[in-house]
């Protein structure tokens, strides 16, 4: 028999930890190679984790809610055939002194496994982790005077408390054990009638990413109606067409989103991110695409170097990634590193909007519902009124870095690109 390491691969670019959610198998459970053994959740992407080989299922060493680095061992599976047949691990490798330490570090888990859920606080995973590893308990954890936005504790704090922790004569050699937390008790219904739901991770994540943008950014936002006929004539003449040669519905958005890309190579000083005192400007242009879940949910995956593709390069990117987030298929290097985001408030009817930074972004472009309605044309001969489609860009920009002028400059821009679309234009 041989044993073999199966560990949290890596999950995306940028991408250094990932939240267990939960175990599909067990303790004892066979496994077939490429089968599923755990699901694990990253910032917005839920994904799941097969294992590389066929076996037994030996050691699991991390529990529901933890939080696992890109690398590290998750479980033991135990194959058939000698060590040398196993890449990972060979037996000889999982020697008594390995055993030990394991064992000393499940022990270590089992007295320190604060409940973060039991506080009202925010503590970021990396800081959840340190107190997980150092057995501080949630309670302790609260006492701790964060230097961070809002009185958040960051990895110094927490780290000097340990640092400090360590030093006093009255904390024990041992680490003590958790003190039994009451239940918490779940909300009752007033009248008894209303239903108390609580929320799923990803819409406490949101509502979380929501507050911090508006506690983050200034947001201020600039308005611009446009006049989509030559668009929405174009699309009508041509989607036929497209879609029997690519094999892809043509909608608008792509061509909105080309749009966003050229104005974002006019106007770099958008494409850019804020760290601390500095501006950081991005090389590439990568867009967000907010897209609405099945459950109702929102997630924002990334069209990479968005300005280096054509109309049906833009196509095809737009129609995999709603599809794939439909169907729960992201992985999660698709909503990592956008530089700007377009999101189509439209598709529910609303005229505009006043969207919310998609942080640590300046800039996010809402797209209004196209209508059609009586506007003055202006000819060689005279101005008339008829009809034309036309929808409002709501441009919602960091104020720290984005004045008035850049804001309204860009979404102009944007505009501009629009009404100049070529009616003739080759598909």
């Amino acid at each position: 028999m041989a044993k073999f390491e199966l560990k949290l691969p890596k999950m995306g670019e940028s991408v250094a930890e990932a939240t267990i959610t939960n175990w599909v198998k067990n303790v004892g459970d066979t496994v077939e190679q490429d089968e599923t053994i755990v699901e694990v959740a990253t910032d917005k992407v839920d994904s799941e984790v097969p294992t590389e080989v066929a076996g037994k299922i030996v050691e699991i060493l991390f529990q529901k809610d933890d939080v696992v680095q890109v690398g590290q061992t998750i479980a033991i599976i135990e194959t058939e055939g000698s060590g040398t047949e196993v890449a990972a691990t060979s037996t000889a490798e999982v020697t008594p002194t390995v055993v030990a330490e394991q064992a000393v570090a499940q022990a270590q888990q089992a007295v320190a496994s604060p409940d973060f859920s039991e506080s009202d606080k925010f503590f970021s995973p990396l800081v959840k982790s340190i107190a997980k590893e150092e057995g501080i308990s949630v309670a302790e954890l609260e006492t701790i005077n964060g230097t961070g936005k809002d009185g958040r504790v960051t990895k110094t704090d927490i780290l000097e408390y340990v640092k400090n922790r360590g030093t006093k004569t009255t904390v024990a050699a041992a680490p003590q054990p958790q003190q039994p937390v009451a239940a918490k008790a779940a909300p009752v219904s007033v009248n008894g009638q209303d239903e108390i739901v609580e929320m799923d991770r990803m819409r406490k994540m949101i509502a979380h990413h929501m507050v911090q943008s508006i506690q983050t950014s200034a947001h201020v936002q600039s308005f611009i109606e446009v006049d989509v006929t030559n668009i929405v004539k174009w699309r009508t003449k041509v989607k036929d067409l497209f879609e029997k040669r690519e094999g892809e519905k043509l909608t608008f958005t792509p061509i909105f989103m080309e749009a966003v890309a050229k104005a974002l190579r006019d106007f770099p000083m958008m494409n850019i991110s804020v760290d601390g005192d500095y501006i950081v400007k991005k090389k590439n242009v990568n867009l967000g695409m907010a897209a609405a879940l099945p459950n109702g949910n929102l997630i924002v995956p990334v069209i990479k170097n968005a300005d280096q593709l054509n109309l049906v390069g833009m196509a095809k990117a737009v129609n995999d990634l709603a599809n794939r987030a439909r169907n729960g298929k992201l992985k999660p290097d698709d909503t990592q590193g956008g530089t700007y985001t377009v999101t189509n408030v439209g598709t529910f009817g609303s005229v505009f909007g006043t969207p919310i930074i998609n942080q640590p972004q300046v800039g996010i472009l809402a797209l209004g519902a196209i209508r059609k309605v009586p506007a003055v044309i202006e000819t060689p001969d005279g101005d008339f009124i008829g009809i034309c489609h036309k929808m409002f860009l709501s441009h919602s920009y960091d104020h720290r870095v984005v004045d008035g002028s850049l804001g309204g400059q860009f979404v102009q821009r944007v505009a501009q690109y629009l009404e100049a679309f070529d009616i003739n234009r080759d598909v």
